[in-house]
């Protein structure tokens, strides 16, 4: 039986530096955004653009109509210990009404400066009701990896929201572990979230179907291969 950890992590933002800038303005029929803040989560909140430099930043423009294009740099490579990462994405969404909508699209990671192979992933997301339904398919360099997406957020009472992903990854060439080989494995998590006095607070429960020494062969969403229960509080001051 495994013993899950618990992790507890405080974010007090203390001030408009923790947060980038986002300028928007309109560019003909379009509105264009630029910042140093990702503009947009896709697939109706399932796939989220992140930083992993210093140095970030990107630009969206979209249309009446719901199409939309744009470009996000996790990292711009300045720093010895960052590389340069472009991701180009389009897609379109589209309420049918105040309570239903849907979103299909695509992103094209690339690393100009690495040798190593492009990906893509493939996106949609479906709103009903104020919940989020989202699933993505994307082929990395070593693996696919087929996630599935749910925010019940829009139904939950008490003003508790809850949302959940599953991700099943399969490796091109099985990964040599202790015991024998990996050739797939899955993992997910569970967030339950809450305001309180000002105060975000999210429950987050991640696991995997790895476990022991087959978890060196791990490489997937979660920040542990094992059970890992984190306590997650912000509180912003401005």
């Amino acid at each position: 039986m495994r013993i899950p950890i618990v992790s507890l992590t405080l974010s007090l933002l203390a001030c408009p530096l923790a947060h980038g800038q986002v300028f928007q303005g309109e560019l003909g029929d379009f509105d264009l955004k630029l910042g140093t803040t990702p503009s947009r989560s896709m697939a109706q909140g399932l796939v989220t653009p992140s930083s992993t430099g210093s140095f970030h930043g990107g630009l969206d423009l979209s249309h009446d109509s719901g199409w939309y294009v744009g470009q996000w740099s996790p990292s711009v490579g300045l720093s010895p210990s960052s590389n340069l990462e472009v991701d180009s994405y389009m897609g379109f969404k589209q309420p049918f009404d105040q309570t239903l909508g849907y979103e299909i699209g695509l992103i094209h990671y690339s690393y100009p400066t690495l040798d190593t192979l492009d990906s893509q992933e493939f996106f949609g997301g479906l709103t009903v009701l104020g919940s989020r339904f989202g699933a993505a398919f994307s082929n990395d360099p070593d693996k696919q990896n087929s996630t599935l997406f749910a925010d019940l957020g829009g139904n939950v009472p008490f003003g508790i929201g809850v949302s959940a992903k599953y991700t099943t990854h399969q490796y091109n060439s099985p990964v040599s572990v202790e015991d024998g080989y990996v050739g797939s494995f899955s993992d997910w998590s569970l967030k339950i979230s809450r305001p309180w006095r000002g105060i975000d607070l999210d429950l987050i429960y991640s696991d995997s179907s790895l476990s022991g020494s087959r978890c060196s062969a791990y490489s997937g969403h979660n920040s542990e291969c094992d059970g890992l229960l984190t306590l997650k509080m912000a509180h912003p001051f401005y």
